[in-house]
């Protein structure tokens, strides 16, 4: 390939995968299964907060399944995309996003970060890694109160808990990436 050959083609990557994020969000909020588990490799792995929650794709279709059991409606809102590309078949990504759901019984409202890999297959770009962290989320009438706090994560039934990103010093932006 030449030099405009290629950087077409990372400018078509860099759309496939903003396509993705987006293609999951949707399967998610009207649980399109099937369209959910299109976006993960068949060895994918689910995070949340560095911890997996499920290892492969129909094991992350069961994990998101049974957690939107709890769920009412939801509204998951793509903000930004930060793709670095490793090669050709191969990138990682920073998605910041922004929730509305209700669980249990609770209307709340949020601020995520997915840590993902990509893997270009035969069908297309898919999220080979997806870890989700919290920056916060609380009751919508805990927003404000959280946000001025220590321990803005507040998921229902769980006791109150730092970001995974807290504000701390200049450095903190670099440390959001990596």
């Amino acid at each position: 390939m030449n030099d405009m050959e290629e950087r077409v083609r990372r400018l078509e990557d860099r759309a496939a995968l903003d396509d993705l994020v987006v293609r999951y969000f949707l399967a998610a909020d009207c649980d399109d299964l099937d369209a959910l588990g299109a976006c993960f490799t068949e060895d994918a792995t689910f995070a949340g907060s560095g911890l997996p929650n499920a290892a492969s794709r129909q094991g992350i279709v069961s994990f998101i399944a049974e957690a939107r059991s709890h769920m009412g409606l939801t509204v998951h809102t793509p903000n930004y995309a930060l793709f670095t590309f490793a090669d050709p078949n191969h990138a990682t990504g920073l998605i910041g996003a922004h929730l509305e759901l209700v669980l249990g019984g609770e209307s709340l409202f949020g601020a995520v970060r997915y840590k993902d890999r990509y893997v270009r297959v035969d069908s297309g770009w898919c999220i080979a890694y997806r870890d989700m962290r919290t920056v916060h989320i609380a009751p919508w009438t805990e927003v404000g109160e959280a946000l001025r706090s220590d321990f803005p994560a507040r998921w229902p039934g769980g006791p109150p808990m730092p970001s995974d990103f807290p504000r701390s010093h200049p450095g903190a932006a670099k440390r959001a990436v990596t």
